[in-house]
């Protein structure tokens, strides 16, 4: 890991977070969104769905002087450069997908709304309304994970700055 990999690793984690609580900030305000523009195949409208951010691992980017020492050991040893890849340290995070929750709808019995199901829908009963499927206290707990996690990297980008601070002020003698 080069002179800036803790500093490129804690900014992936807050750009990751910021987008999680982005997708939770859009969830509580569509917290009573009953019509998407969707409908079933009965005409009902289809409620807002809860989104959700997947994150994976950052590919490893090996830097020049590894693949470049990898390739020349290689050449050493009499083998061929059949372009085997080099291994290198994790990176930080990524948003590998945004998915809707497939939990159940809540259903609330109004028959008076115009968005209560018409009869004839075999998924839900005459006069019950769908409503999103997503919960304020779940919703708060994953926004008080995602504040902790984005000010960890905060945390930790403040000391990789520091420390580079030092270490040029140590340069400088």
């Amino acid at each position: 890991m080069g002179i800036f990999g803790a500093i490129d690793t804690s900014a992936s984690g807050l750009t990751a977070q910021r987008l999680r609580l982005d997708l939770i900030a859009n969830n509580i305000a569509n917290i009573n969104t009953t019509r998407t523009g969707q409908t079933t195949a009965a005409g009902n409208p289809i409620p807002y769905r809860r989104q959700m951010a997947v994150f994976v691992p950052r590919p490893a980017t090996p830097g020049f002087a590894r693949i470049l020492n990898d390739n020349l050991q290689r050449l050493n040893q009499g083998k061929l450069l059949d372009g085997a890849e080099a291994q290198g340290v994790g990176q930080g995070v990524q948003v590998a997908a945004i998915v809707a929750d497939q939990s159940p709808f809540r259903l609330e019995y109004d028959p008076e709304s115009p968005d209560a199901a018409k009869p004839g829908d075999p998924e839900v009963p005459a006069g019950y309304v769908r409503l999103p499927n997503v919960n304020i206290v779940t919703e708060m707990v994953d926004m008080v994970s995602a504040s902790r996690a984005y000010e960890a990297n905060v945390t930790v980008l403040n000391a990789s700055k520091s420390m580079l601070t030092k270490a040029m002020e140590i340069g400088r003698g």
